[in-house]
């Protein structure tokens, strides 16, 4: 089983990245996929997840109207669009795979990707 995140980078506040989570070793239909956040001295955190199956979605208050969580099926991969990018944006982002619906709790998920920096400058 394999989650690995691209995409992350430096970028300037009310810019854009898109991160790309590829999954391997699993049925992927059968999850779903949730992106996470860390910042420095902070807990990890929910930022968004997609259902594999049925599509849904969910995002935190915090990034609602400027990120978009997608799926593509085919490629075994979710992406995370993110734009209007914050200082505060600034984290290390996971991915991580839970069966079926998104889990509110970060043990609800089976397996987690290595990170990848993302950091917004003002």
């Amino acid at each position: 089983v394999q989650l690995v995140e691209s995409g992350g980078g430096l970028v300037q506040a009310g810019g854009s990245l898109r991160l790309s989570c590829a999954a391997s070793g699993f049925t992927f239909d059968d999850y779903a996929i949730g992106w996470f956040r860390q910042a420095p001295g902070k807990e990890r955190a929910g930022v968004s997840c997609i259902s594999s199956r049925d599509g849904s979605t969910y995002y935190a208050d915090s990034v609602k109207g400027r990120f978009t969580i997608s799926s593509d099926n085919a490629k075994n991969t979710v992406y995370l669009q993110m734009n209007s990018l914050k200082p505060e944006d600034t984290a290390v982002y996971y991915c991580a795979a839970g069966w079926v619906a998104c889990g509110s709790s970060l043990a609800y998920y089976d397996y987690w990707g290595q990170g990848t920096q993302v950091t917004v400058s003002s």
